[in-house]
């Protein structure tokens, strides 16, 4: 797959969140992982981060939205349920994005919204917990550029020796 993304989270307060996200995100083959205000007991993530993602991408703890620095030709896409949000399986994903979650209790703050250039919502009822919605945003993203070809047109898998022919080489 070409390109790269992080994810983190605008305001994470419960550590076991954080934990299963960072797990989560390194299991995808993120390329960072970041929170932006944190609460300070978040640093507790290490005890349901079993991957122990800390050893394996660089995590960036902002203090606040204006310490928020991306890698160049990265686009910042928010995940929210807001009336103009992109439905994930009607959304292209940039090559380089850095996703961003809405804090536990509530929603993505108006000023960072403001700094998305994308905002994608998963097509639910409700908000779901932050690290769902982060898995479904990851895998999303792995079927969108992942290379995976079209999914067959009757129920099951097609055979493997078809599936190693359509697969991109390397």
């Amino acid at each position: 797959m070409r390109g790269f993304f992080g994810i983190g989270c605008e305001e994470m307060s419960k550590p076991m969140n954080l934990g299963a996200l960072m797990r989560t995100s390194h299991a995808f083959g993120a390329s960072f992982f970041f929170t932006i205000n944190a609460h300070p007991k978040v640093r507790e993530a290490y005890n349901s981060d079993t991957s122990r993602s800390f050893d394996h991408m660089p995590y960036y703890a902002w203090d606040t939205l204006a310490d928020l620095r991306l890698p160049r030709g990265c686009v910042l896409v928010g995940v929210e349920l807001t009336d103009d949000a992109v439905e994930l399986p009607r959304f292209q994903h940039p090559q380089a994005a850095a996703y961003v979650m809405g804090r536990e209790r509530g929603s993505l703050s108006p000023e960072m919204l403001a700094r998305c250039k994308h905002v994608v919502k998963i097509p639910t009822k409700f908000c779901l917990n932050v690290g769902l919605a982060g898995a479904l945003v990851m895998y999303d993203r792995v079927l969108a550029l992942g290379g995976y070809p079209a999914r067959p047109i009757m129920p099951g898998g097609p055979r493997l020796e078809m599936t190693e022919a359509v697969r991109p080489k390397g």
